[in-house]
């Protein structure tokens, strides 16, 4: 049975059962600050767990994307190690969403496995929690029931918190849960320990393959645990490693669901993989394959490797990826990327955005392979240094810090320096590096901990959105928590009517003024705000998130009486702005894909009310003319001032036979929201304003590269806009002013005509300066033993220096030239070799040696060589060493 109909199988009985099946949600995850990736089947359910939204269907099935490299979930350093631990794997669930609960999610499972996949009984177990006196939760003798009506007594395991209490994080929606484990040993090594002793202990042919969860509880931010509203269940079970059950193979490697990816590595780089576990080879094979999937999924989501957040957690792992192959299959050139038509050829039929993304996801992979593989030739260039010193210095230890210093700052892989090291007959100061490491996650961990506390009901009210009708609500708070973090103490406050918005589809979030109902007249554009007669308590709101469907804005100071009547009033100036910005990106979108073509298509945005930037697929820079014509067709439809459209909470079907754009990495609901201001159709959640004759003007500001394939557009448009071209005007005036002329091109072109016949004349001084300096400096030359040295300190350009030392190194035989310079502050060490000294000294390695003192570097070749540096005082350090050649 092939993976794909392994998958289809599962989809089509539960389909049976009345389970509605929905698709895979994006594997990155944008509107929940608790997780960067959707790391569990559950994730895109959370909602209704916690009865925030209603789902439509009490019943559902599909087959989950996940990642697990960071937080609670992280299998990032087993995968390749071992055969059935993954980064991205599949997580194919079903749920129940206050509907059925353990008897029928026991029964569905056994009757798949046994009856439908036809494994035999006798190679299943099944755990049961035992219950935990702390939490004062009784063993799952329910549970136990069940199972006792299908599998044999002996064959329920328990087990402890840890194994069979599912907790989604440190708060939030938990339960009791039962697992499914399968024994796929041999009869002969059945025979010598029951796989009743291997349960639950890492051996890697009995393997947990299902998890039944049983929703009840949710854990709160004090530890305590309160009752769900109602019972769920949500079950995961591992794609891979049913397909390792199914087709009989005693690694996840070994199925279809990897071989295809497999051959193609050992077809680009000569390697044979043999599926030995502590083969370095086999390693870095089963390393890539894992990790091109995770990767080219996050990419094709709308994730783009980057320094920061998400982006830097995909970078990691394809530099992971990269290291492996250049370490252990010695490719020292790019070809990752090739994987990804093989990936796309055997999973794009149910992962479609693979196939529609194919080119994005290549381009990127590719530029990223090609620039991390120069930092691996960077880094060994400073590794080398280090090496060099520290056998100078008669050391074997490479010093830890340096080490960390290049992994952290240059990204080189710190087991190639390890590898290296040994190879030389070093090691490294494994405790320094550890420290750096240690210091290094702890400064990381105090920038970004936050403690959050439960949440303080003050009423249970669903929560109401004006904000696309409203600037200001009359409103009180339905919910206040507290939070901490570097920055102090805050609250979150939840409102029963709120207008601000929420941070979301690249609009940031509103700010605004909670101010007590008897000054809700007060005009907050008033500088004077925090000063209103009668003591009046106003509150600032700082920002606007969602979170668990809850729009959450964010205070310094909570209000003396919570439960009062409060106004909530957005910063209007600063929201028309966003939504001028915010519709502009829309008209901007439509008319990129006119001029450049329909493969354009959004890559992520930020909407703001000082600017918008947009970024875009595109295999190109974009030329003026055609941006010109993206810009004036923007403004055209500016001009036109056409109305918006918006269609509220429609079916998705009947906004996609409207023409609405859906965009790959989002994830959408049945119902959506369809902004259209004339051919322009997007679903899209922002605030927008009513005509585009409200945006006024819109400007290009720039135009560069954002990724492999990636374009981005910054740009201004409404007031912003119109600041720009009255400061372009008197900037105008000011020069025209400054030249005494209004035909500012003629007299500009003048300036540099006359600017041309300066430069010139200021070379001919220098060569002419340069002449009397080499027949000063003559006479400054050191001799011994026949071999002449000049060391100087000056204060010239680069250029003079040059002319000099290749002067002097014609008309001095035996000589050695070393300048140090300071001119414009910025040290810089030239050395120049006469030619009859060329074989005994070279130019380059003296340069560098000197360059130390400078923190600095360079080359050139025997004869001539040059560096520059940053630290202007080490000149002295360098001109006292010089002395010593």
């Amino acid at each position: 049975m092939t993976s794909q109909e392994i998958r289809q199988q599962f989809l089509n009985y539960f389909k049976s059962k009345q389970h509605q099946i929905v698709p895979s949600a994006p594997i990155v995850l944008k509107d929940d600050p608790t997780l960067m990736f959707s790391n569990s089947g559950m994730t895109q359910f959370k909602d209704y767990f916690l009865g925030y939204k209603t789902p439509s269907s009490p019943r559902i099935a599909d087959t989950q994307k996940c990642l697990r490299v960071s937080g609670k979930h992280n299998d990032l350093d087993d995968v390749g190690r071992d055969t059935y631990h993954h980064t991205m794997f599949e997580m194919l669930g079903n749920w129940s969403f206050g509907d059925y609960f353990k008897k029928e999610a026991i029964d569905f499972a056994w009757e798949l496995l046994t009856e439908v996949y036809k494994i035999p009984k006798e190679n299943l177990y099944v755990t049961i929690f035992e219950g935990d006196k702390k939490e004062n939760l009784e063993r799952d003798n329910e549970a136990f029931g069940f199972w006792k009506t299908h599998i044999s007594e002996d064959r329920i395991i328990n087990g402890n918190k840890k194994d069979n209490f599912w907790e989604m994080g440190e708060s939030g929606p938990c339960g009791p849960c039962s697992e499914i484990h399968i024994d796929l040993r041999t009869a002969e090594e059945k025979s010598k320990i029951s796989g009743l002793e291997l349960v639950n202990n890492d051996h890697p042919q009995v393997v947990e393959v299902w998890n039944l969860v049983f929703m009840e509880f949710n854990r709160k931010a004090d530890g305590s645990l309160e009752k769900l509203p109602n019972k769920h269940v949500d079950t995961g079970m591992g794609f891979e490693r049913l397909c390792m059950a199914l087709q009989g193979k005693s690694s996840n490697y070994d199925t279809d669901v990897f071989t295809p990816l497999i051959s193609k590595v050992e077809q680009l780089s000569g390697a044979k993989y043999t599926g030995i576990l502590e083969n370095e080879k086999d390693i870095a094979i089963r390393v890539l394959v894992d990790h091109i999937r995770a990767v080219s999924f996050a990419i094709a989501d709308g994730q783009l490797p980057s320094n920061n957040g998400a982006g830097y957690v995909i970078r990691r792992i394809l530099r992971r990826a990269i290291s492996y192959s250049y370490r252990f299959l010695n490719m020292k050139e790019a070809f990752l990327f090739e994987l990804v038509a093989v990936l796309k050829n055997e999973m794009g039929d149910f992962f479609p955005e693979l196939v529609k993304q194919e080119k994005l996801i290549t381009e990127v992979i590719k530029e990223e392979e090609n620039s991390f593989l120069k930092t691996i030739e960077h880094g060994l260039v400073r590794l080398e240094i280090i090496i060099n010193e520290t056998l100078k210095n008669n050391q074997t230890i490479l010093p830890g810090n340096q080490v960390f210093e290049l992994y952290d700052t240059f990204g080189f892989p710190a087991d190639l320096s390890r590898i290296i090291a040994e190879e030389k007959g070093l090691s490294i100061d494994e405790k320094a590096f550890d420290e750096e490491m240690l210091n290094q996650k702890t400064r990381s961990k105090k920038s970004s901990t936050q403690k959050i506390y439960d949440w303080e009901i003050l009423e249970e009210k669903e929560q109401e959105f004006v904000g696309y009708d409203k600037s200001e609500s009359e409103t009180f708070i339905n919910r206040f928590r507290k939070i901490e973090n570097k920055d102090g103490i805050f609250y979150q406050i939840v409102l029963a009517k709120t207008p601000f918005y929420p941070e979301g589809g690249g609009q940031i979030g509103d700010k605004g003024f909670l101010i007590p109902s008897y000054a809700a007249d007060f005009d907050i554009s008033n500088p004077d705000l925090f000063n209103i007669k009668n003591n009046s308590e106003v509150i600032e709101i700082l920002e606007t998130k969602k979170e668990n469907n809850l729009n959450i804005s964010l205070i310094k100071d909570l209000p003396k009486d919570p439960g009062a009547l409060f106004y909530g009033k957005i910063k209007n100036k600063d929201r028309q702005n966003s939504e001028a910005n915010h519709t502009a990106t829309h008209l901007l979108h439509e008319a990129l894909r006119e001029v450049l073509g329909t493969h354009v298509e959004q890559k992520g945005s930020f909407v703001g009310p000082d600017y918008l930037r947009f970024d875009f697929s595109h295999f190109g820079k974009i030329s003026d003319e055609d941006l010109e014509l993206v810009e004036n067709k923007v403004n055209q439809k500016i001009k036109e001032n056409i109305a918006l459209q918006e269609f509220r909470n429609i079916p998705i079907a009947e906004a996609m036979e409207k023409g609405a754009m859906a965009l790959f990495g989002e994830k959408y609901g049945e119902n959506v929201r369809l902004i259209q201001f004339g051919s322009s159709k997007e679903l899209c959640g922002g605030t927008h304003v009513k005509n585009t004759g409200k945006i006024g003007h819109f400007k290009i500001q720039q135009e560069t590269s954002a990724a492999a394939g990636i374009r981005r557009i910054e740009a201004i448009s409404g007031e912003k806009s119109s600041d720009y071209f009255k400061n372009l005007e008197y900037e105008i005036k000011e020069i025209s002013h400054l030249l005494k002329s209004k035909d500012l091109a003629k007299s500009v072109e003048k300036l540099l005509e006359e600017n041309t016949t300066l430069k010139s004349e200021i070379e001919s001084l220098k060569k002419e300066k340069a002449k009397s300096e080499t027949a000063n400096w003559k006479n400054d030359f050191r001799e011994k033993e026949g071999k002449k040295l000049l060391v100087k300190k000056v204060n010239l350009d680069a250029g003079s220096v040059k002319d000099i030392v290749f002067q002097l190194k014609k008309e001095m035989k035996n000589s050695v030239i070393i300048i140090l310079s300071d001119y414009d502050e910025k040290p810089m060490i030239t050395v120049g070799i006469s030619a009859d000294l060329e074989t005994k000294y070279n130019a380059g390695n003296i340069v560098k040696e000197l360059a130390k003192g400078i923190q600095g570097g360079g080359g050139g070749n025997p004869g001539f060589a040059t560096a520059g540096g940053k630290n202007l005082a080490g000149l002295e350090n360098a001109y006292q060493k010089a002395l010593e050649i």
